[in-house]
């Protein structure tokens, strides 16, 4: 006969108290000498309180029951098992009274109610508790949850008010036993810092036992462990790793002494697989950013005793808006702990997934604001070719155009039989037009650095996003061609780039330090080291990648984020924004960029509409028809096995099989094991076949009718087996780069045009609500501060300081406006171009000099007044005061006008001068207030007076 619902509930529940370690035994078969944990079936409790489905001893203890239902929800039989936690009878021993540990269980889904907590609260967990997991929470004088409400204050030296604020809100919320918090910061706020803070407090004040630190590739984790090793607490002088041990895992074994673990998401589902090791190549490249999880079911997490469901006190999940979804899901919910959420950029399913407890929420404008952030602007270039695409007509006579291998890059011609007409989407994929990407380059270098970043006398550290590595390889001849520089200039980073340049100091007998040049091996180094000349050294200037460093990568010099790809995917597009909003101190910025003299924004530079179009909140296959390559084989190599997945990798494989050369198909079949692609076309398929995986069933179990549970076993390790040469990242990156052999068509016939090329809307918006903003504030601070009562008084000459001024420039720092003169100078550029002049000389930029906020402020209060350098305006006035001296008669030595025209240089950056300032610079040099009254005598203080008067006006 078939079994009961509540039969199958029964053996599914026996099951899984085994594999938790329990000993499940009838009544009447009871002996609690055979193990710690006893789960006894059908327990008589006192009269009047029925029979416990299991009760549950611990150490020939009473500790708990649970109460088994064949189906159904099971909220509304918690009174039942709280029923069983008061019917132990009385002369039988336990732990506590009433039973502590309770959980409803249909054999599917088990809620657990800890008695122990001081509000108990069922949850769902994956397993039941192991019986030594008990032991020590009963050991404990409180228990976690009740510890979590008695952390002490927190100590805010060293913290920025975000993080001060990120860290208490989630202890409140962890308080409140809320088991899933997202903290949501912009990028550069420090979110791994708030986090390892926050793990020292549960560590030492919370008693936490282990804490959890997931990420979804290798890089990321490399930086975690950085920056456990280099906190130091407020309240202690040894570095973290000193006080607990951190251990990021490179093998699949955790130490049992660390209270820190970091690794990738991949790799701990590996680990709960029961793999005996992982491939670091599969750590390497994020799933969020080329593998995209298949459509249908996620494999399913099993139990592994190694690391069961309370291994973890704490999960914490960087950049959880990637690795909360489809097939990484299944992991997170497998552990029974607090889940803590990082992102910059939630998603509304991330927001859902963490029950809307966003308990902290601090955006790119809020970091802004607080100076954590740098603002950024966006400049829109716009081509013919960009937004048409183009024709290539065949004319009458001959018209040959060229075709490359995209990976050998080999070229030939090819006569054109008919005419050839491509559209936008096809550019840099199927058809590179060279002249698109060569006009782009060179409005990049003739206009938007000139204008964006006046006064640089290098290019700008500028990180293009190209649409494929054949795409990177034009951009990068390209921009070398236009910009006339070397190779360092301008570099692919990407994973396959081959081999890398690294530049390494080194110190010479004498003290000296000099550079060494290497040349690595890519696949030898970590992302982080492959970046490393980017971030610290002079060259390269630009550097072009796909997505390499779209996320998590740290290069603050960065100033100019150029996108000649587009991107449909908001986080993405945020995070890929995100590498240029990072903070960095004037001295480090300009030891790889020595002009430069602040990081105050980024600049945006937007050739395909990226900032332009709608973007979903995130991507993956379920809304897509069908997949590539690529994505199946991602797939797979993440450990799925969904059969729509195999079915269609089997068919890709068998199609390869016709287009691969031999010395290929040989090649590929050494890196499979001795496995030929038809041979892996056929395991994916047979996995995916019914019929066999009945027989293999029959033949695994030895039975004519295997039960489904046997089936559903054969049909795992089918597809297991077929998977397995492809978890292989070599073969995998070793069939995607044969099947890039396709040709590109070279279109070297049709010249683009630019067709626009400037700050697009939005930035005029943001620099038109600045400028809005300025005005309401100093109207409502003419009162409150000495400069604007003086500038608003019209008074003349000026009669402020620089003490005045400097006033005036903290005010306008401070919030709410929190904006530095250039910043004001540039909003006006943009909004009020035709008012506003450039500076003179080019090496000073506008609005860097204290005294240009007498110009600003003028020109704010009178629009009608041009805004120009205070310099130039005193400039003006001096040769307009020579030519009036020299009309009237008055004449001057050549000594007298070189004084003359330094005395009018102090006067545009001081605002006056006064006698002690001929003690200093130039003047101090030619021999002070001495020599300037042997220069002019009598004649000196009545021409300082006036030269203030008429100068300073």
């Amino acid at each position: 006969m078939p079994e009961t619902p509540e039969q199958i509930a029964r053996r599914e529940i026996d099951a899984k108290l085994i594999a938790s370690g329990w000993l499940v035994q009838n009544r009447n078969d009871l002996d609690l000498t055979t193990g710690r944990g006893i789960a006894v079936r059908e327990f008589p409790m006192k009269s009047g309180f029925g029979f416990a489905d299991y009760l549950l001893y611990l150490d020939r203890k009473a500790i708990g029951a649970v109460e088994a239902k064949a189906g159904g929800t099971l909220t509304g039989v918690e009174a039942q098992s709280a029923k069983y936690a008061a019917g132990l009878p009385d002369n039988l021993p336990a732990h506590r009274r009433p039973l502590p540990i309770l959980f409803e269980s249909n054999g599917s889904v088990t809620f657990f109610t800890n008695g122990l907590d001081p509000k108990p609260r069922s949850r769902k967990i994956f397993s039941f508790p192991r019986p030594e997991t008990l032991a020590e929470w009963l050991k404990q004088p409180a228990p976690l949850r009740a510890r979590l409400n008695t952390l002490p204050p927190l100590d805010e030296a060293g913290l920025w008010e975000v993080q001060k604020k990120a860290i208490t809100s989630l202890e409140a919320s962890l308080a409140k036993a809320d088991s899933r918090s997202l903290v949501q910061m912009a990028t550069g706020s420090g979110k791994t810092f708030t986090a390892v803070n926050e793990a020292y407090r549960l560590l030492k004040y919370g008693g936490a036992k282990r804490i959890l630190f997931l990420v979804d590739r290798g890089n990321l984790g490399k930086q975690t462990e950085d920056e456990f090793a280099n906190f130091t607490p407020p309240d202690d002088a040894r570095k973290f790793p000193a006080l607990y041990t951190v251990q990021r895992l490179k093998s699949n074994s955790i130490n049992p002494a660390a209270k820190v673990v970091i690794t990738t998401i991949q790799r701990l589902y590996s680990m709960l697989k029961g793999d005996p090791d992982f491939d670091a190549e599969n750590e390497e490249g994020s799933g969020f950013d080329s593998a995209k999880p298949w459509k249908g079911e996620p494999p399913d997490v099993v139990y592994n005793a190694g690391i069961p469901p309370e291994f973890f006190d704490f999960v914490i999940v960087d950049e959880c808006h990637r690795s909360i979804y489809e097939l990484w899901a299944q992991v997170l919910l497998y552990f029974d702990s607090f889940l803590i959420g990082l992102t910059a950029t939630p998603a509304g399913r991330t927001i859902g997934f963490f029950n809307k407890n966003l308990v902290m929420q601090y955006g790119h404008d809020e970091a802004v604001a607080d100076g954590v952030n740098v603002d950024f602007d966006v400049w829109r270039i716009r081509t013919k070719i960009t937004e048409s695409g183009a024709t290539i007509v065949a004319a009458p006579t001959d018209v040959y155009v060229d075709k490359r291998h995209k990976l050998t890059r080999a070229e030939r011609l090819e006569k054109l039989q008919q005419d050839l007409t491509y559209t936008a989407n096809e550019l840099d994929r199927d058809v590179v037009a060279e002249d698109q990407i060569r006009t782009v380059i060179r409005e990049f270098r003739n206009k938007v650095i000139p204008q964006a970043f006046p006064g640089r006398t290098e290019v700008p550290k500028t990180l293009i996003f190209a649409k494929d590595d054949s795409h990177a390889d034009d951009i990068v001849r390209m921009v070398r061609d236009e910009f006339g520089e070397k190779n360092e200039f301008c570099e692919k980073i990407t994973y396959r780039t081959g081999f890398t340049r690294i530049v390494k100091k080194a110190k010479n007998d004498d003290g000296t330090e000099s550079e060494n040049t290497e040349w690595v091996k890519t696949t030898s180094l970590t992302p982080d080291e492959i970046l490393s000349n980017f971030r610290n050294s002079y060259y390269p200037r630009i550097a072009v990648t796909v997505d390499m460093i779209s996320t998590g990568t740290d290069v603050k010099p960065i100033e100019c984020v150029f996108f000649m790809r587009n991107v449909k995917s908001a986080g993405f597009f945020e995070q890929m924004k995100g590498r240029g909003v990072r903070i960095i101190s004037p001295d480090k910025l300009k030891v790889v960029t020595p002009s430069a003299r602040a990081k105050e924004r980024f600049i945006i530079v937007d050739a395909v509409g990226v900032c332009e179009q709608d973007k979903t909140d995130s991507h993956t296959l379920n809304r897509k028809p069908s997949a590539t390559l690529q994505e199946l084989l991602e797939y797979v190599g993440q450990g799925g096995t969904d059969p729509d997945a195999l079915t269609t990798l089997a068919g890709r494989l068998a199609r390869l099989q016709r287009e691969f050369t031999p010395a290929q198909l040989t090649e590929l079949c050494a890196l499979a094991g001795g496995r030929r692609l038809p041979d892996l076309s056929a395991d994916l398929m047979r996995a995916c076949d019914a019929d066999a995986q009945i027989d293999a069933a029959k033949t695994t179990f030895g039975t004519i009718k295997p039960t489904e549970e046997q089936i559903a076993q054969a049909t795992e390790q089918l597809a297991q087996q077929a998977v397995t040469p492809l978890l292989k990242a070599a073969l995998r990156r070793r069939i995607l780069e044969i099947r890039m052999q396709n040709e590109q068509t070279i279109d070297r016939h049709t010249i683009d045009a630019v067709t626009f090329s400037d700050f697009d809307a939005s930035a005029v918006e943001r620099a038109r609500a600045k400028i809005r903003d300025f005005r309401v504030w100093i109207a409502a601070n003419r009162d409150q501060l000495t400069a604007l009562q003086v500038l608003y008084s019209g008074t003349k000459p000026l009669g402020l300081s620089l003490k005045d001024l400097r006033q005036l420039r903290d005010a306008l720092a401070a919030p709410p406006l929190a904006a530095s003169p250039m910043q004001l100078w540039r909003a006006f550029a943009i909004v009020e171009a035709s008012k506003v002049a450039e500076s003179t000389p080019a090496t000073t930029r506008p609005g860097e000099p204290l005294a240009d906020l007498v110009s600003l402020v003028r020109h704010a209060i009178v629009p009608t007044v041009p805004l120009e350098p205070y310099a130039e305006e005193v400039r003006l006035r001096f040769v307009e005061w020579i030519r009036q001296k020299q009309k009237a008669g008055t004449t001057f030595t050549p000594e007298q006008h070189e004084w003359l025209n330094r005395i009018a240089e102090h006067i545009a950056t001081s605002l006056a001068i006064e006698p002690d300032a001929f003690q200093d610079g130039w003047f101090g040099q030619q021999g002070g207030h001495g020599r300037a009254f042997k220069v002019f005598g009598d004649r000196l203080q009545p021409l300082l007076a006036e030269l203030n008067e008429k100068l300073a006006a």
